[in-house]
């Protein structure tokens, strides 16, 4: 007989987790291989941590909420015990509970005693002593609530403004903009759309797009792709693209590795997966890390314009915004025309403000041409 396998909690990405939570497994259940049996919460995101053997779960080693060190022990598997051995007992349905008896009437003798008995009076409600309490009101206020709530910050809020905070007491950190007509994509995406889906199996977004012009621009620019680490610049011949994305717990930022080998279909296929794991949770630890360059949507929420933080130790980010009809000068004529703010934060320390400019205008030629894209212009 195997003796009861101790499961380790084990991940290259981070230094420590939290046991947030053991999803609906406890002590005694048995479960698969690959089934999940708890879920924690990193820096980075909340995974699910899945068994590696069958058997039954004999104990864990941590409590719920307690930290726990990347690559401790935290769950005792036996893999010896049958599925027999965890399965719970079928409760028998309780019995339909019986109606009501009618209460016995009492005798006539009865009824006359007690009505010969004088009513006693009622005493009269004495006053409770005050006490030092905050009274508590039911319903609402004229003038609100005034109660306040404590809650702990999650570890991913938390490892968030630690390196939001970092990044901008590190970086010598600046903005530039630049505005993009974005008709000619939204006519392209009009037309060609519907085929594309058709074909693909996805649809044809503005995000492909803004990748392939930033890598295209990268390539042409490349310290925006460059990393400082000490004293020496890390260059990168290659894209990898972290995208940000809203997921229920908060911002993460998955990788979409070698873009620059992507087609607009990979791009949008792997974009639409990212999205859906992580409105999920399902986004493992090690598709969050290694990014060179990241693009973040604030005009999903209605962003018009904003001022991006670099995410360490990338030395630029990207951001857009929504898209608004503006009137633009078009030769010697007005027109509305479907406009959107670019913006990109860089590091002043390694990308100089020419290359800064460049790189948005590069990037902002190719969206509004998008044919230049397709002939590597």
């Amino acid at each position: 007989r195997r003796p009861p396998r101790s499961t380790p909690l084990y991940s290259s990405a981070a230094s420590d987790v939290y046991k947030r939570q053991v999803l609906s497994i406890d002590v005694g259940d048995y479960v698969k291989v690959d089934e999940a049996i708890a879920s924690i919460e990193t820096g980075k995101a909340a995974v699910d941590i899945k068994s590696p053997v069958d058997g039954k779960i004999i104990k864990f080693l941590a409590e719920v909420g307690a930290t726990v060190l990347v690559g401790n022990e935290f769950a005792v598997i036996d893999e010896t015990a049958s599925p027999s051995a965890g399965m719970a007992v079928e409760k028998k349905p309780e019995p339909a509970a019986e109606a009501p008896k009618a209460e016995a009437k009492p005798e006539p003798k009865a009824q006359a005693k007690q009505a010969a008995q004088p009513a006693k009076p009622k005493e009269e409600a004495k006053p409770k002593p005050m006490t030092a309490e905050m009274p508590k009101t039911e319903g609402p206020r004229t003038g609100g609530s005034r109660e306040i709530r404590r809650i702990p910050m999650s570890r991913l809020r938390d490892t968030a403004a630690k390196r939001l905070k970092e990044a901008q007491n590190t970086y010598a950190m600046l903005t530039t903009f630049n505005e993009c007509d974005m008709s000619a994509l939204t006519a392209m995406r009009k037309q060609m759309g519907p085929d594309f889906l058709d074909f693909h199996g996805v649809k044809l977004g503005f995000m492909s797009a803004f990748i392939k012009a930033s890598v295209m621009s990268l390539q042409k620019f490349p310290a925006l792709n460059a990393a400082i680490d000490g004293k020496d610049i890390v260059y990168h011949d290659y894209v990898d693209m972290s995208i940000a994305v809203s997921a229920p717990k908060g911002l993460v930022v998955p990788v979409l590795r070698n873009c620059e080998s992507m087609s607009f279909a990979q791009m949008e296929k792997s974009m639409a997966d990212v999205a859906d794991r992580a409105r999920k949770e399902k986004i493992a630890l090690e598709e969050m890390v290694g990014g060179t360059f990241t693009i973040t949507n604030g005009g999903v929420f209605g962003s018009m314009m904003s001022t991006p933080i670099i995410n360490i130790p990338q030395s630029a980010i990207l951001g857009l915004h929504s898209i608004k009809k503006r009137p633009v000068v078009i030769g010697d004529k007005i027109e509305a025309r479907p406009m959107m703010y670019l913006a990109l934060s860089y590091d002043h320390r390694l990308v100089d403000g020419r290359e800064a400019v460049w790189f948005l205008k590069n990037v902002k030629e190719l969206i509004e041409d998008p044919r230049k894209m397709l002939l590597d212009m």
